[in-house]
């Protein structure tokens, strides 16, 4: 690394540490609600190390139960890492998080301006929040037991799923899906050629149709793929693109025989953003705003990156990131790919309702 990075690498962990000390005075401890496998191995030992902040760190694996906690008000929580869309745009409208203030994240440079204009049809200005993660919505799929129940199912479509003859094959090893409607829905959606954020009632009754006539295929529904696929208790799984990833790393740390891999069909997939946020009434916000920092520091999101599997929007940390990582085109879609993204946005009450109970159908089957 040349003597300029190196000093300007040092610079900035001294403005994080310096900023992260003054909000100790505060009060050593922040509290932070993230998902499930969704961060570096050492990455709170070393923000404790460095800034004497102790992290209180629960996990959730759903947006609803997120949801029901902040919504309810004095979650207690002092950092959220929600969804984009719809879920940071449902707190923004109810008032349960508050507006950052910049002047306590000098890091937010280190933010690629193009991503952070993606969400601001969310947060206008990117008052509320600051990218975390980001990735895709797509198929992960156990390569050996693919070709020998299914070799003929085209794995780059959506099709492998929801077309009743494929996923009839694919159902002798197993089928699961996200449990996740703000996720799965729409995904169907785009797979027929309608507007995933389509409110008319003629096309939610065409995405039920659909992922009716496959329900008897799927095995069921789970809150992360990971653990289907690393095990071999499924060979395709609709999931997020970082915990297919996670998946192919634990299998083959197990050297159990199951080799994964991630499809981003080409009918295109869902873009989604996972952002960091600040709760209404967090009991400690100079260590909030502190935590947010340091983890927009690139050493501290290259290595974040690197075990989630996920992408980030802090280019400045991309070299740093393990080449497997940085380099593979699954995790950062090249630009015709990303040109088949879409992202969601949040629903009418009444469309929302509709498809809650859709959801609630094709979930029980009933």
């Amino acid at each position: 690394m040349k003597l300029k990075t190196v000093l300007a690498a040092m610079a900035g962990t001294v403005a994080a540490i310096a900023l992260s000390q003054a909000a100790v005075a505060q009060e050593k401890k922040v509290n932070v609600y993230n998902w499930a496998d969704y961060i570096g191995e050492t990455t709170l030992e070393e923000f404790t190390k460095s800034t004497g902040i102790k992290v209180q760190y629960d996990v959730f694996t759903d947006l609803e139960t997120l949801e029901s906690k902040l919504l309810v008000g004095n979650s207690g929580y002092d950092v959220i890492v929600p969804t984009a869309e719809p879920t940071l745009r449902k707190l923004i409208q109810a008032k349960a998080v508050q507006k950052l203030d910049k002047s306590k994240i000098p890091n937010l440079k280190n933010l690629d301006p193009a991503l952070m204009k993606l969400v601001e049809t969310t947060d206008p200005g990117n008052d509320y929040a600051v990218i975390y993660q980001w990735g895709t919505i797509g198929i992960g799929y156990n390569v050996e037991k693919i070709k020998q129940v299914a070799p003929d199912v085209d794995i780059t479509s959506w099709s492998a799923i929801f077309d009743p003859k494929n996923a009839q094959k694919l159902a002798k090893c197993g089928i699961v899906v996200l449990r996740s409607q703000t996720d799965v829905l729409p995904t169907v959606f785009n797979y027929l050629g309608l507007d995933p954020n389509s409110e008319k009632a003629e096309d939610l009754k065409k995405v039920e149709a659909t992922f009716l006539a496959v329900r008897p295929h799927i095995k069921t529904f789970v809150p992360s793929v990971i653990d289907p696929l690393a095990t071999g208790d499924a060979c395709v799984a609709l999931g997020y693109s970082g915990d297919v990833f996670q998946a192919a790393a634990r299998a083959e740390e197990a050297k159990n025989g199951n080799t994964i891999e991630y499809s981003i069909p080409k009918e295109g997939a869902q873009l989604w953003f996972d952002v960091m946020a600040i709760p209404a009434g967090a009991p400690n916000k100079d260590n909030a705003h502190a935590y947010i920092n340091a983890m927009l520091e690139p050493k501290t999101m290259a290595g974040i990156s690197d075990f989630v599997s996920y992408a980030n929007a802090v280019p400045a940390s991309w070299p740093l990131m393990n080449p497997d990582v940085a380099k593979n085109e699954k995790v950062f879609p090249p630009k015709e790919q990303m040109a088949k993204m879409f992202t969601v946005k949040q629903v009418s009450q009444r469309a929302d309702r509709d498809r809650t109970r859709t959801w609630t159908r094709i979930e029980t089957g009933k």
